[in-house]
């Protein structure tokens, strides 16, 4: 994982298309989420690695499969039995009890998921830097009991084979998440945060993957996308398809920073002592100066740099402009092909920096990026198709409302227009 990379880019879980599904607005209307356009220009996926500052960011699939919606884990807990040393005293079940807010054919929610799904969303708000407002409440609890039901019923709909391909999607994802972070205690670290453990992160993120398999049978595979449709897109979109001048580079990371920090992001970590550092810096020099004789540049990384996400890769990356910190940039592409540059400092540490390719702007070719099309062009269609199914499905259910203060509100249907009356006759 890269510490100095600039771009905000984040890969996230396909959570059951939850950017289609209905969202209530500031003045309690059901609305559906506009899609964000279509982005053809992919770099390579070592091209992409992650700036430390957003390394929240790219745990919020954790954060919004669990503050969005109230999964698998929630629903399994609120409906089985405690054990008998920790079950409530009769008073306080008298007193508090477990009502029933939602119901349908072969499903129910309760209070207390509702509460704990609330509860969650507020820590991925507060990981977020945002407060939730108290007059809110109602509004964003409706709004959680919401998906909630959707995903109940959904899970319900789900094949064996659903499930499978879920498992190893959630899986797949969870591990390609941990290469993304510095270690296994950060990974865990950050669902502490939010009340999860690593298991219970899994079952949430495995029910939101058997969503996802569900929509894609019963709603995008329904809706497939044609060739014609493909090229057409190509065709009157150009300037989507215009890659950027790249520079393809290596480099070894001599960080000066105190390692014993807390600080999550190595930017904001404190600087070693003057006399470390300094250590530091001739290390770098020394590196730089055998770069330049010639060494190995892979080994060298392998060996030197304490960038994760690229030594074992021999340092590389491919980046456009805009992509890293300005002082790493600026060397990059001032550097002739072949060539080490001189010493860099940036607010990481040192940087030795070796230019491999320079890769001129072009427009990509339509086989290179057919299926980046299809893919989006299917999304857009399961966006417009998915509110018209989650209701059929509700309606299938015959699912109720059972708390007034969870019902999500609709604006009114417009009265017909008046009919005009008869001119008079003449």
């Amino acid at each position: 994982m890269n510490c100095w990379h600039k771009s905000k880019k984040t890969r996230t879980y396909p959570m059951c298309g939850l950017s289609n599904w209905k969202t209530i607005t500031n003045n309690n209307k059901t609305q559906t989420k506009a899609r964000p356009r279509f982005r053809a220009v992919r770099m390579p996926d070592n091209s992409l690695p992650r700036k430390w500052p957003v390394l929240m960011k790219n745990l919020i699939p954790f954060t919004a499969v669990c503050a969005t919606l109230v999964l698998a884990v929630s629903a399994g807990a609120a409906d089985s039995p405690a054990p008998a040393a920790a079950a409530p005293k009769p008073e306080a079940k008298e007193l508090f009890p477990d009502s029933v807010v939602a119901k349908g054919k072969g499903m129910e929610v309760k209070r207390s998921q509702v509460d704990e799904a609330y509860n969650l969303f507020k820590a991925n708000a507060a990981a977020s830097g945002r407060t939730l407002r108290e007059e809110d409440r109602n509004r964003d609890q409706a709004m959680i009991l919401d998906r909630l039901i959707s995903t109940k019923l959904l899970v319900a709909r789900a094949t064996e084979d659903d499930k499978k391909k879920a498992s190893e999607n959630a899986d797949k994802y969870i591990a390609e998440t941990k290469k993304r972070l510095p270690s296994e205690e950060f990974f865990e670290l950050q669902l502490k945060s939010i009340g999860l453990t690593p298991a219970t992160y899994r079952e949430r993120l495995l029910e939101q993957a058997i969503c996802e398999e569900v929509i894609n049978r019963e709603v995008r595979d329904q809706n497939p996308v044609t060739e014609a449709e493909i090229k057409k897109f190509y065709d009157e979109n150009p300037k989507e398809f215009e890659q950027p001048e790249q520079v393809r580079a290596a480099h070894v990371l001599i960080s000066f920073k105190d390692p014993s920090d807390p600080n999550p992001n190595p930017g904001a970590k404190r600087d070693l002592p003057a006399a470390q550092k300094e250590e530091k810096k001739k290390l770098a020099e020394s590196i730089l100066a055998r770069a330049r004789k010639g060494d190995d540049f892979a080994k060298l990384a392998k060996e030197f740099s304490d960038d994760p996400g690229s030594k074992d890769k021999g340092g590389e990356y491919t980046f456009a402009r805009g992509q890293m910190v300005p002082e790493f940039e600026a060397a990059a592409f001032s550097t002739p092909v072949g060539q080490v540059s001189d010493l860099v400092t940036t607010v990481f540490g040192y940087h030795v920096i070796k230019v491999l390719e320079k890769i001129p702007a072009k427009k990509i070719e339509l086989a290179k990026v057919s299926d980046d099309i299809k893919r989006y062009l299917s999304s857009e269609r399961v966006h417009e198709a998915l509110p018209k199914y989650l209701q059929k499905i509700r309606e299938e259910a015959k699912v109720e409302i059972l708390d007034p203060n969870l019902k999500v509100e609709t604006p009114p249907a417009p009265k017909p227009a008046a009919v005009p009356a008869p001119a008079p006759k003449k």
